[in-house]
């Protein structure tokens, strides 16, 4: 393919509201875009030099469909070119950030994500689903669309003097945290390491072990990222630890938790009851917890609004521009933070 005189951008996936920002970037790049494909597809054009001279790729959450995960046998054959992904999500388990990381020399690829943009649309979903699960709100919600008023529903749990144990007091943990301590619950977090900036945990929660949230939590809630230390952190082990009632709430990634685990706990009442946004397989969902009224289920929309997929598209547009103008993206991932400068 003829050398392009401007650096090449490739889009794996659609822009759907920030259009003209993107658009705004040909004055800077050659841009490109794949809408279809299969990844025997992608891997072959890339074996073929059909990418090469791409500088960057900016990649919905949706493209895993076009592509498949961006894993370390599909890293090895990026073209050497590439630089810079601009992910579009403030999870990126899709990519092997590490393989990334360590593609030699060179050929080190820096990553980004969108983290700020989908904190407060996910805290609001985390909100919607603690309420509705200590409500056990599917059962009086699905007798009335059934024409039976209530059902067969029981009493729910204020949330008040409740404690909230929140795993994860990153960025979404915070903003949810903000939004759920005018209900008067008692919160607690866990993080690898107690939070130093005041600022970041403006709810003052108290900071204790794993075990400690785990044990002593009325009602526990996900908000960590899904990596190597944290798949199937909570297992059966774990469920046994917790509170006999306790209330789960997990808007951050399915694989995080052992969703057979889960069901048992539910069945056996070990578990009151769960707000799910986030599953092992997605989209498919395990029978259990389709089938058990006590459980709220979402298929993963927390960042579904106008509002959040426009700020998390006009963040990766501007990493994308960063990298254009500045060589650098603006928010690099951990474990590519090195390789960006």
């Amino acid at each position: 393919m003829t050398a392009s005189p401007k650096p090449i951008v490739l889009l794996l996936g659609e822009v759907f509201h920030a259009q003209s920002e993107w658009n705004e970037l040909a004055s800077l790049a050659e841009l490109r875009q794949i809408k279809s494909g299969t990844r025997e597809q992608f891997l072959n054009d890339c074996e073929s030099g059909l990418h090469d001279g791409v500088l960057a790729i900016s990649r919905t959450y949706d493209s895993v469909e076009l592509t498949g995960r961006f894993d370390r046998a599909l890293v090895d054959r990026l073209p050497q070119s590439l630089k810079f992904i601009a992910h579009n999500g403030a999870g990126y388990d899709q990519i092997d950030a590490e393989a990334c990381a360590n593609r030699g020399g060179f050929l080190r690829i820096s990553v980004s994500n969108t983290p700020g943009a989908v904190d407060a649309s996910t805290a609001n979903t985390a909100v919607y689903l603690l309420l509705g699960a200590l409500r056990r709100v599917h059962i009086p919600a699905t007798a009335l669309r059934a024409g039976q008023w209530r059902g067969s529903m029981g009493l729910g749990h204020d949330p008040e003097g409740k404690t909230l144990g929140i795993l994860g007091m990153g960025g979404i943990g915070s903003a949810f945290a903000l939004r759920a301590a005018p209900f008067d619950f008692h919160l607690q977090y866990h993080n690898r390491n107690p939070i130093q900036d005041p600022s970041c945990n403006p709810t003052n929660a108290k900071y204790v072990s794993f075990d400690e949230l785990i044990r002593t939590s009325d009602v526990i809630s996900i908000h960590l990222p899904l990596n190597d230390t944290t798949r199937g952190l909570i297992g059966r082990k774990e469920l046994g630890m917790m509170k006999d009632g306790v209330v789960i709430v997990n808007t951050a990634r399915g694989q995080i938790m052992d969703e057979g685990a889960l069901v048992e706990a539910l069945e056996q009442g070990k578990v009151f009851a769960a707000g799910l946004d986030v599953y092992e397989k997605e989209p498919e969902i395990h029978p259990g917890l389709i089938k058990n009224d006590n459980v709220v289920l979402m298929p993963h929309i927390g960042t579904a609004t106008v509002e959040t997929q426009r700020k998390m598209e006009i963040l990766v547009i501007d990493n994308v521009r960063s990298v254009l103008e500045k060589g650098c993206l603006i928010t690099p991932v951990a474990e590519t933070r090195e390789s960006n400068l």
